[in-house]
């Protein structure tokens, strides 16, 4: 598992603080870091509360097409 930068550019066009974005979904500042830095796999409905308080949907936060990654490389 990669780093997901998804994350942490969807929380930073939302000029969102680690903890803001932790206070918003109902976990520690330690765990949005962790996500960021791909070293914890959230739940799905961590995912989706993260998608909801970043306006954006699991397919581009966390769901990578494979398939679209090959053809960018």
């Amino acid at each position: 598992m990669g780093k997901n930068l998804a994350v942490k550019a969807a929380r930073a066009a939302r000029d969102m603080t680690q903890k803001q974005l932790a206070d918003a979904v109902g976990v520690s500042r330690q765990t949005i870091n962790a996500i960021e830095q791909g070293e914890y796999n959230p739940t799905i409905r961590l995912c989706r509360s993260i998608c909801r308080a970043l306006g954006k949907t699991l397919d581009e936060l966390f769901w990578e097409d494979e398939e679209n990654e090959e053809i960018k490389s």
